[in-house]
């Protein structure tokens, strides 16, 4: 990252979703074609010691495809990440400074994995329960719900024995 922020210029990538394992199960094999457009920018700013902070802006976004729960068809769900971390020299710091800081704070490692960093992003970007705003067919029932709404309309009201109970005590 040090090298990225001396250089100054962003990292530009689209990333194909199946390079991106972890993220890819979540569409279930819907998208065979769809790519994560993403930008990474490293920067140095003053910090707080001799040596200037080493800071990072990732920016991203793909219309992912997942299963809608209302009607069990396609949604395509847009995912955008825009996020600053801040770079720290080992996980102590980070762990001590992580309460007081407002931004991520990711430990600088020699093999830092930004693809890593941006697929967990975008897995918390995902929706806990992905939905059309309206659903294109309407939702089917299963066999086994059209049973048991025959099954609890068949059932006789509790309430209709006690008034005959309540008739035959008069």
């Amino acid at each position: 990252m040090l090298v990225l922020a001396q250089e100054g210029q962003p990292l530009i990538e689209i990333t194909p979703l199946s390079q991106l394992e972890r993220l890819a199960q979540e569409a279930q094999g819907l998208a065979s074609d769809t790519g994560v457009s993403w930008q990474a920018r490293a920067e140095l700013r003053p910090g707080s010691g001799a040596e200037p902070d080493v800071w990072l802006h990732l920016q991203a976004n793909i219309a992912i495809p997942l299963t809608c729960q209302r009607c069990m068809s396609v949604v395509l769900m847009p995912l955008e990440v825009d996020q600053w971390y801040r770079f720290v020299a080992t996980e102590a710091i980070a762990m001590e400074q992580d309460d007081d800081s407002e931004e991520d704070l990711l430990v600088m490692t020699p093999q830092f994995d930004l693809l890593a960093v941006l697929e967990d992003e975008l897995l918390m970007a995902l929706p806990l329960v992905p939905m059309h705003d309206e659903c294109p067919v309407a939702p089917v029932l299963q066999v086994g719900e059209e049973e048991l709404a025959d099954e609890v309309a068949e059932k006789p009201n509790p309430f209709a024995l006690l008034a005959q109970l309540k008739k035959d005590k008069s």
